[in-house]
């Protein structure tokens, strides 16, 4: 290790230090103590061009341990990102590039959020499944136009994770040979040594995933550092997993302490570090010239590297127009919208069927004109009805299959579709049962934070279920995922509403979208519109008169209860509006004129049906209004007589709508 390198590694720490004592917040340990893996990584094994953040081949690199934040924005600043010495100095600050946790599509060079420990290990499986993936349908000999590496680095907190276990388990079976797992291995949590919770052999348990294991006894050892990423890159067959033993809080008078994880090491403090390492300045935030033009070397070689790669990828694009034309299909953004014209895809059935069945049926239709359209189930395919035919299954023979298998991995799974869609080039889905997607919610919240295009498709939706009874039967599940922002949910009612909920997701630019599908049939609906259903809620039966006497409000597999109570209540003398409201996340975005026009003020009398929760209904049935909803878990029995058992009759339909009258 020369004195130049020393340099710049301090210098990483020094400005992490410097940033976290000014912001008065932040993690200063992991700066301290991983400094020398980031530096190595990033000067010497990694192409990056920070020109082009976004150049498609270049290398990632994941910080799990999103709380070191300050470390990555001084490797950002240092290797030219366009993070200025003043945005090192509004650390933590409002309105900032650099924010407490990395943040996706806010801070250049970022490649995920990440924060919430473990997260961004899995969202590295998924980069590296996606790299594999596209290497495999595009790369010829003498042209690997997709060829890098995906580097995540973690800590104790990440591997204590249990997303770690299902992200480590799936690479391994796998065998995604361009991930590699860099491991800050110090000992320390916020409540002291590891040994109060964490004692297994970390090691052992990777190579029982099929991880090659290789280990660095001093994280200092720039050189040691150098060799394990090198000879992690020569194992073509296994992901590879270097153990790395850092100190946190490194030459600090906190090292190996607790306490310098996560507060500011004081200025006294500061001052002793700096002679410690040998820093000759006691100016915060000042970097030494020679350091800039050292970490500028390391990015002139990663625009060289892409300069090469651009000069192949123009001759690849000459020798094979077929793939060229594919390739662009893949990087068409507005490819999706093409689907609005195609007839098959809104064809509709003449009988009843299950929206999970119709869903099926709409991935078959789209996946021929979205060739990079690849997802899967957690080992619910038949169920989730959501394998592509003749498509091939990825796995470690078949990186070119577009259908996954997640295995009993919900979490993981939904975290991995994280990393695949922000490699960039594919269009992704998962998917499960409805009520399992409490497993999922902390990466669907991660995507809506990322502004990520996922697809979730969740079958079963209710306790339309039947017989599994109320472990597998949602009812609190829509109100979450309504709940969170930039999520979309649709409930649909039939076919053409299925379809148009897929539209939706496919020509998302920046919202996840939520199906949620049921498993009994339904019948199509006279009066279904995707028009309507893309504003997230319409009229589907009107009212005779101008002013109707009520509004019946429903989504899924109660509109076609509603439309039937609507003709009983007729027989009656009581003429009502029946409001599907597939999606109440697009109704929202609607004008006020448009709103008024379906639900208008002057009509207080409301009932919104729905066999889950009735949290979330509240803003549209208003005071005067009325639920026929599930107020409790489900049961055990045929779906049939759970209907009629928690009231989603006709009868008591009418009979409520009558109440509020």
């Amino acid at each position: 290790m020369n004195t130049l390198d020393t340099q710049c590694v301090n210098a990483v720490r020094i400005l992490s230090v410097d940033a976290v004592q000014k912001a008065n917040s932040g993690h200063p340990g992991i700066c301290l103590g991983a400094a020398p893996i980031g530096y190595e990584l990033w000067a010497h094994h990694m192409n990056h061009n920070p020109e082009h953040s976004d150049w498609i081949n270049r290398d990632r690199f994941i910080l799990s341990a999103g709380h070191g934040s300050a470390m990555l924005y001084s490797l950002l600043h240092l290797f030219g990102y366009g993070l200025t010495r003043e945005d090192m100095m509004q650390f933590r600050q409002l309105g900032s590039l650099t924010p407490g946790h990395p943040e996706y599509g806010h801070t250049t060079g970022v490649e995920a959020t990440t924060g919430p420990l473990g997260a961004g290990t899995a969202m590295a499986v998924g980069m590296a499944m996606a790299e594999a993936h596209m290497a495999a349908v595009f790369n010829k000999d003498g042209y690997p136009v997709i060829d890098h590496y995906t580097f995540v680095l973690g800590g104790d907190g990440c591997m204590q994770e249990g997303i770690n276990y299902e992200a480590f388990s799936h690479a391994g079976t796998l065998g995604l040979s361009k991930l590699i797992v860099l491991y800050d291995c110090n000992n320390i949590t916020i409540e002291g040594s590891t040994d109060l919770a964490f004692t297994e052999d970390v090691s052992a348990r990777m190579a029982a995933f099929g991880f090659q294991v290789l280990e660095v006894a001093d994280g200092n050892d720039l050189d040691a550092l150098g060799k394990a990423i090198e000879e992690a890159k020569a194992d073509k067959t296994r992901p590879s997993f270097i153990k790395i033993h850092t100190h946190i809080g490194y030459a600090s008078a906190k090292q190996d302490s607790a306490s310098s994880h996560g507060e500011p090491l004081g200025e006294e403090n500061i001052k002793a570090l700096r002679e410690n390492l040998g820093w000759a300045s006691q100016e915060a935030f000042a970097v030494p010239d020679e350091v800039y033009a050292h970490c500028k070397e390391a990015t002139d070689a990663g625009r060289a590297a892409e300069e090469k790669w651009n000069a192949m990828f123009a001759e690849y694009a000459a020798k094979y127009p077929e793939l060229k034309a594919l390739w662009d299909q893949y990087f068409d953004e507005n490819a999706a919208e093409k689907l609005w014209n195609d007839e098959k895809l809104w064809e509709v059935p003449d009988k009843a069927v299950a929206t999970r069945a119709v869903s099926g049926d709409v991935i078959g239709k789209v996946k021929d004109l979205l060739p990079n359209l690849i997802g899967g189930s957690a080992d619910l395919a038949p169920s989730n009805k959501t394998y592509m035919k003749d498509e091939g299954d990825f796995d470690k023979d078949n990186y070119g299959g577009r259908n996954l298998h997640y295995g009993i991995r919900e979490l993981c799974m939904t975290a991995e579709l994280n990393g695949i869609l922000l490699h960039g080039g594919l269009k992704g889905f998962c998917s499960t049962f409805f009520v399992f997607s409490d497993y999922m919610k902390p990466m669907i919240r991660l995507a809506a934070l990322m502004k990520l295009p996922a697809i979730y498709v969740l079958t079963h939706d209710s306790i339309g279920v039947g017989e599994d009874g109320p472990t597998h039967e949602p009812i609190e599940q829509a109100a979450m995922l309504r709940a969170t922002p930039g999520v979309h949910l649709f409930r649909p009612a039939d076919y053409t509403e299925t379809a148009a909920a897929w539209y939706a997701a496919l020509t998302s630019k920046e919202h996840p979208t939520a199906l949620a599908l049921s498993r009994q049939n339904l019948p199509q609906l006279a009066g279904s519109c995707r028009e309507g259903a893309l504003k997230g809620a319409y009229i589907i039966a009107d009212s005779k008169k101008e002013t109707p006497d009520a509004i019946l409000m429903a989504s899924g597999s109660e509109v076609s209860l509603c439309l039937e109570a609507k003709e009983a209540l007729a027989a009656e003398g009581v003429d009502v509006r029946v409001v599907s409201v597939p999606c109440m996340d697009l109704f929202e975005y609607q004008d006020a004129e448009y709103k008024e026009k379906v639900l208008p003020k002057a009509v207080r009398k409301r009932v919104a049906v729905e066999a889950l929760s009735d949290f979330g209904w509240g803003k549209y049935v208003g005071l005067d209004g009325a639920y026929v909803t599930m107020h409790g878990f489900g049961a055990s029995a045929p779906a049939a007589k759970l209907f009629d058992k928690f009231g989603f009759t006709v009868e008591k339909v009418a009979e409520t709508v009558k109440s509020v009258l």
